[in-house]
């Protein structure tokens, strides 16, 4: 069965957040109305509370990725261009913001986000007509992209955080794309490409991890987490519709992060093989926090259906990601 349609609030007049997964988008997420036992007071708030605005672009010549997060504490962006003709990372963008001033993250899925210092911006638009912009200037990297509106309804999943208190994400479908991405070397039309987004919000415990898997085209696609949010955001999308999966297995060997991964929902609805093509690694450990990220970006070839007793739908070359990913943050 499809879900549900989204409520206008995560939070219901007794302040307990309405737990579930839905279709569809909710309005502005303020999460300092919550009742025990999820409430927290403010400074807890101010350091747990993390939001981020993540964009990914695909087309048969090239694929990126864009995303603003905003910590609480502080903030950070990064961008990359991969292609994948050559395989080659064309671009490798990541910058730390200053606290308060850099990031300006939106508070629901429908709101604009943006990040700039002196020498670099990028701005994430939503538009009247439920589609989408997206502008980014930095070094040996300028994208100029619109996408949407998508045939397929957002995704909202919201449920409780262990040693934190909630969470909640909307994720597209595959969105109609178009616009250039420029590099050092090659400019590369996005016309005829599919975009998508992931926008999160919630207030995370201080050491955060999950695995994840991301892919779409214009009819078919499909979001996978296995980690600090269970199978809450586990989704298909498939003939415009949303459809809830269960919990997610990940299995590739770590050692080797480019060999093949194998990925499968417990509710016989899903099975996949993804082929890394490449990745983009971004390490660090700070003083106060650390983080170790890897995103393969490669391709997912097996099958999925929209229930157990329905015909399996072939997989095959679909474009996307991977990601495992830990935080002391």
């Amino acid at each position: 069965m499809s879900l549900p349609a989204a409520p206008a609030s995560l939070l219901g007049p007794d302040g307990q957040p309405l737990f579930g997964r839905y279709a569809g988008q909710v309005g502005h997420i303020d999460w300092s109305k919550l009742a025990a036992p999820f409430a927290r007071n403010r400074f807890w708030r101010r350091f747990h509370h993390k939001r981020w605005h993540y964009v990914a672009l695909c087309t048969e010549q090239v694929f990126c990725a864009v995303a603003i997060v905003d910590l609480g504490w502080t903030s950070t962006a990064f961008a990359y261009a991969f292609d994948r003709n050559d395989g080659d990372m064309l671009a490798n963008f990541s910058q730390d913001g200053l606290p308060g001033l850099s990031a300006r993250l939106a508070d629901h899925a429908g709101g604009s986000s943006s990040f700039k210092t002196r020498k670099s911006s990028i701005a994430i638009d939503s538009r009247a007509d439920g589609s989408y912009g997206l502008t980014l200037r930095c070094d040996y990297l300028e994208i100029d992209a619109e996408f949407g509106p998508g045939a397929a309804p957002l995704l909202l999943a919201t449920g409780p955080v262990e040693q934190g208190s909630v969470h909640a994400t909307q994720k597209s479908s595959g969105l109609p794309l178009s616009g250039e991405v420029r590099t050092f070397r090659e400019d590369y039309p996005l016309a005829g490409g599919v975009a998508s987004f992931d926008y999160s919000n919630g207030l995370l415990a201080r050491n955060t991890a999950w695995r994840w898997a991301s892919a779409h085209n214009l009819e078919l696609g499909f979001n996978l987490q296995a980690g600090y949010f269970g199978g809450h955001e586990n989704a298909l999308w498939l003939d415009g519709q949303v459809h809830a999966l269960a919990p997610a297995h990940f299995i590739y060997d770590s050692s080797d992060p480019l060999s093949t991964w194998h990925i499968f929902t417990e509710d016989d609805q899903l099975e996949l093989y993804f082929t890394p093509e490449g990745a983009r690694r971004d390490n660090k450990n700070l003083v106060v926090a650390a983080s170790r990220y890897l995103q393969p970006i490669g391709t997912f070839t097996g099958w999925v259906r929209s229930a157990p007793d329905q015909p399996k739908r072939m997989v095959t070359q679909m474009m996307g990601v991977t990601e495992d990913h830990a935080s002391r943050w």
